[in-house]
């Protein structure tokens, strides 16, 4: 089988709207979590979100961007950002062999809201003719493809919280296993809008906006944890077979090792440590690694009160021994849950980690919960030699992604 490494990568988050300045904000404890403005979405003044300020002027003319829900913007935009960093050119014959694996959790949530709005709250009673394709579920996927005419497998995958890592872990198999020679990979999503906030505000899993300053809302691990704060924005990598990306002289973030994949078959909404532990381990199984290889996992970590606990078990049994000396952080602190996005941007992260030598921190992490008691790196990054790094991703529905990457050698 043939190994897979990265070459390129792309991002718009809450936190940066590059890889590098996500990451410098993320090490810094730069926050890209505050009030919901009441300007976007009146009733709504005490929620808290992650929103990017995004101008499509900057990429497109009016007419074309409105033909773009706002997660095809975001995902548009971090696949442009990877090709480019990759420098990466593909012949046409080429393109037969490259390959669009994308993950959303609700797709088009901005269009849907607005055609139902459209439909039931005015006069018209109408829709845009163009509602379908603007909300449906691949349509960011489609236009990914469109843009630069990539040509092989496209595949979109909704798995909720770990779509985008799924993704990544589907066109990792698709090169490994030699379906495809170079695939896009990643995630985006954009379901900040009003309906949204209220479904979730419902379900009580939203964080209380921190009464000294609503940027420190997103608690992961902490004590004083109040809920999961949602995110919008995208991430992307390229993927290439070692062999090519050695022959055009590309540089090398890492390699993707190893990937995991479980269902919990528990519950629909309540995560299951089992689940996470199976996971984990086929990740590490995969990617021939023993626990004691990888130094830094970025956690799923969204700051619930039910979530954070089982992880931290699934780590300890997932690493045995070893989980005392592993560095663990959720930057969901800072850039918030951005749902089907996550993986993509959280595998990212662990990338950048892996080449720094540098964990970022889990930010307000003021009062440890006494039962997530691993070294969850507190409010402050830390300089760690790393070789290997994990990305978890867990998703409603009990769908458990694993990512594995570590420094690429040449054997």
């Amino acid at each position: 089988m043939r190994r897979v490494v990265v070459t390129g990568m792309g991002a718009i988050t809450p936190v940066g709207q590059t890889p590098s300045d996500l990451f410098d904000g993320l090490v810094s404890g730069r926050s890209g979590i505050g009030a919901v403005p009441a300007s976007r979405f009146p009733g709504a003044n005490s929620l808290v979100a992650g929103t990017i300020a995004f101008d499509p002027s900057a990429y497109w003319p009016p007419h074309q961007s409105a033909q773009f829900d706002r997660a095809t913007q975001f995902a548009l935009v971090a696949s442009a950002q990877a090709i480019a960093d990759a420098s990466l050119v593909l012949s046409e014959e080429e393109s037969w062999r490259a390959g669009v694996y994308w993950g959303t959790g609700l797709g088009g949530a901005a269009s849907i809201e607005d055609s139902y709005r459209n439909l039931f709250a005015t006069e018209s009673g109408r829709v845009r003719p163009s509602a379908v394709v603007l909300g449906m579920n691949n349509a960011a996927a489609a236009h990914v493809s469109l843009a630069h005419g990539i040509r092989g497998p496209l595949v979109n995958i909704s798995t909720a919280c770990s779509s985008s890592a799924a993704s990544i872990g589907e066109g990792f198999r698709a090169i490994r296993a030699g379906y495809a020679d170079v695939v896009i990979a990643g995630g985006s999503e954009a379901l900040i809008t009003y309906g949204n906030l209220c479904a979730w505000d419902a379900m009580r899993a939203l964080a209380h906006a921190d009464s000294s300053d609503a940027s420190r809302s997103c608690k992961p691990f902490a004590a004083d944890r109040t809920g999961l704060v949602l995110g919008e924005g995208a991430a992307a990598l390229i993927l290439e077979s070692a062999e090519r990306a050695e022959a055009r002289g590309a540089r090398i973030y890492g390699e993707i090792a190893g990937y995991g994949n479980a269902a919990d078959a528990v519950h629909i909404s309540r995560p299951d440590a089992d689940g996470q532990v199976r996971a984990m381990r086929l990740a590490l199984a995969d990617a021939e690694l023993d626990p004691s290889a990888i130094g830094y996992v970025n956690a799923h970590g969204t700051a619930t009160q039910v979530g954070d606990v089982v992880e931290t078990e699934a780590l300890k049994r997932a690493f045995g021994d070893h989980a005392r000396s592993l560095c663990v952080s959720s930057t969901k602190a800072l850039h918030g849950h951005l749902m089907g996005a996550t993986g993509a941007v959280e595998m990212l992260v662990g990338l950048m980690a892996l080449n720094a030598g540098v964990v970022p921190p889990t930010a307000h992490l003021d009062k440890p919960d006494p039962a997530c008691d691993l070294d969850f790196v507190p409010n402050e990054a830390r300089r760690v030699p790393l070789d290997a790094v994990m990305s978890n991703s867990f998703g409603f529905g009990g769908m458990n992604a694993v990512l594995v990457a570590r420094n690429y050698r040449k054997h």
